[in-house]
């Protein structure tokens, strides 16, 4: 199975333009895994590192757009925007939203789980949409490089590509993504409380 999937990819054009889409629509599901993916298929040859990585760069950053423009239709419906106008809290968090709406953003872009409550938030509360957008490329690319180069050279590694197991990069960087993600969420929530 494993050499079939291996020999498929290495078919050319068409492969590489499926394995393009396939990547921004992984990273839409789950964003560590289509980097670790784009970066593993990258080191095997089955695609270009560049395009590889352009691929979960635009997956990434088309996701975050989405979710800000999410935010901006909910301003539209009429139940929200009344929750939002009588609620205290929610007076307080558009303000400190607004007031370094770049940073804000940019931080948000390296703290598990405020991603997608963030970048909704910020079409909610109408950030500019070029302030979202410079501070979401800029977080974007240096997140989506940083890790894809990792993989990507990690599995460049002789030693890994002259085994068999090569596939098995894949769940142990989710893992240790996942183990981190968690450390890094509890570290933020322990020094909110």
């Amino acid at each position: 199975m494993i050499a079939e999937l291996q020999a498929f990819l290495a078919e050319g054009q068409s492969s590489n333009t499926l394995l393009f889409f396939g990547i921004i629509l992984l990273s839409y599901f789950l964003e560590d895994l289509a980097i670790v993916t784009a970066g593993t298929l990258a080191a095997q040859g089955s695609i270009m590192p560049s395009t590889a990585l352009l691929a979960v760069f635009v997956g990434i950053a088309t996701g975050d757009f989405l979710l800000y423009c999410l935010g901006r239709y909910g301003r539209k419906v009429r139940f929200l925007r009344y929750k939002a106008l009588t609620n205290p809290s929610f007076k307080k968090l558009r303000s400190r939203f607004h007031h370094n709406a770049f940073l804000n953003l940019f931080i948000i872009r390296f703290i598990p789980g405020l991603r997608s409550v963030g970048f909704t938030l910020s079409g909610f509360f109408s950030i500019p949409l070029f302030v979202f957008f410079c501070a979401v490329v800029s977080a974007t690319a240096i997140w989506t490089a940083a890790i894809f180069y990792v993989i990507y050279y990690l599995g460049s590694q002789v030693w890994l590509q002259t085994t068999q197991y090569q596939w098995v990069l894949i769940p142990i960087a989710i893992a240790v993504f996942f183990i981190v993600n968690r450390l890094i969420n509890k570290s933020f929530t322990k020094g909110l409380s």
